[in-house]
């Protein structure tokens, strides 16, 4: 798991350039709320929105996502907690006042970006 990385993986780096070339600016791997010890992938802290990028074997993704062959019973409990811990950082966000936006590796970076666009600017920033 050592080498598995914790940011700027191709399909969130996809989506950072597709955001950027919109004009947007963002934080990259940030903690949306200080307190809070979770990082979102794209931070817009003005318009209080929180972007993930999540990983289709990592987060369960109901399309993609596989089970292990070795250890089955280890990954499929680490990735249901992965899924409640998920769960539990967009509530919290939510009760912050936070827009909390989760797209899939395998969605098209240039369609994420537009509906992360979109949002930012009826946001009023």
């Amino acid at each position: 798991m050592q080498a598995n990385r914790g940011r700027d993986t191709s399909p969130e780096m996809a989506v950072r350039r597709a955001v950027h070339a919109f004009g947007m600016r963002y934080r990259v791997d940030a903690r949306p709320l200080p307190d809070l010890n979770r990082r979102a992938d794209l931070v817009f802290s003005r318009a209080k929105v929180a972007v993930f990028v999540d990983g289709c074997y990592w987060h369960g993704c109901p399309d993609h996502g596989t089970t292990a062959r070795t250890n089955a019973n280890y990954w499929s409990s680490k990735i249901s907690r992965n899924r409640m811990r998920d769960a539990e950082t967009d509530h919290l966000l939510e009760q912050a006042g936070w827009l909390v936006l989760r797209c899939w590796e395998h969605e098209d970076a240039q369609v994420v970006a537009t509906r992360v666009a979109e949002i930012i600017r009826s946001r009023g920033t």
